[in-house]
């Protein structure tokens, strides 16, 4: 080899580490919105839970992804106001645990993807053309609510055998939870009880809505709605001092002093969440990505709460619950 070829070819060697330098820092960070409609109190441990499998899937926060959160703090209106915002910093996708605010985000955009975690009726809402082919701009996981309605008064008379008169507490503002009340309204007439519907609309509203059960009613159900996760902890206060057992959605509820809950497990739906963003990001359609339901269904019975009630949850019921808190 002559020499001025040996130069050529140490030159080149030379030359090439700032062209790989480059071509890594090239690589492509796409912008995940995240919308809670609660707090980052209430919904810090779902978006975990979501963020840890899209790291297991690959795609690590600050590296290749960067992730945009906004709370809409239980506040329909304030979820659509944070949509806008996504939509003008053009974010690659947007996602929301829960189907509160997807009909806003619908309306908000018809070009960036939207995946929903738990949704109630997604055909219902007007969401998706179908479950097997979506159609549009949104797609993700239905959370069954309407289909479950009638199971957890089922559950709810086994510890409170009592049961004649039922307090439906929600905010009918919410298409979705709109829809699950209208399925718990079918569920009692089939049961034979009588129904009283308390509205909440803000935070506000909570505590005069206790005040216009009180002594009305045997139990309270609580319809999926952010304002009603939000406030949680203060619902759950509420009802005991008026000594009114309470049947939930989620175990959130439970783990908050409340009764009892039966639904989907909202981490898990959030990691299967994750894998529909990982396919948008790869290159899928979010009108050819199927919506799918829950896989895993969890009864949770909070036995502190129970005796504080003064209610005996029959063994056999125990026996059935996923968790007893104690």
């Amino acid at each position: 080899m002559n020499r001025r070829r040996l130069i050529s070819l140490l030159g080149g060697a030379a030359a090439a580490p700032p062209f790989v330098v480059h071509a890594q820092q090239a690589v492509a960070a796409y912008t995940i919105g995240f919308l809670g409609s609660g707090s980052q109190a209430s919904q810090g441990s779902i978006a975990s839970a979501f963020e840890q499998r899209l790291r297991e899937l690959g795609w690590s926060d600050g590296r290749n992804v960067r992730f945009e959160y906004r709370w809409a703090e239980g506040r329909i209106d304030r979820g659509a106001e944070l949509l806008a915002e996504f939509v003008r910093r053009k974010v690659d996708v947007i996602v929301m645990p829960g189907g509160a605010n997807a009909v806003a985000a619908k309306q908000a955009t018809s070009v960036i993807p939207i995946v929903f975690a738990g949704a109630g009726d997604p055909i219902g809402m007007g969401l998706v053309a179908s479950l097997a082919r979506p159609g549009g701009n949104l797609t993700g996981l239905s959370m069954q609510s309407r289909d479950v309605a009638g199971k957890r008064l089922e559950l709810l008379r086994e510890v409170v055998p009592h049961l004649r008169r039922l307090a439906v507490m929600a905010n009918l503002g919410v298409s979705g939870t709109a829809l699950e009340i209208g399925e718990v309204q079918a569920a009692t007439r089939a049961l034979g009880l009588d129904t009283i519907i308390v509205q909440i609309q803000r935070t506000e509203d909570i505590a005069p809505a206790f005040d216009a059960i009180k002594g009305r009613a045997d139990a309270v159900y609580v319809g999926a709605d952010p304002l009603a996760f939000t406030n949680r902890h203060r619902i759950n206060i509420l009802a005991l001092g008026a000594r009114l057992p309470t049947i939930y959605n989620f175990r959130e509820y439970v783990e908050a002093a409340g009764l009892m809950s039966y639904g989907a497990n909202f981490p898990d739906l959030m990691r299967r969440a994750a894998d529909y963003v990982d396919k948008i990001l790869r290159g899928a359609k979010p009108a050819d990505i199927p919506v799918e339901q829950p896989t895993k269904f969890e009864f949770v019975v909070n036995l502190t709460t129970a005796k504080a009630l003064g209610l005996t949850v029959p063994p056999t019921l125990l026996a059935r619950a996923d968790e007893v808190i104690e």
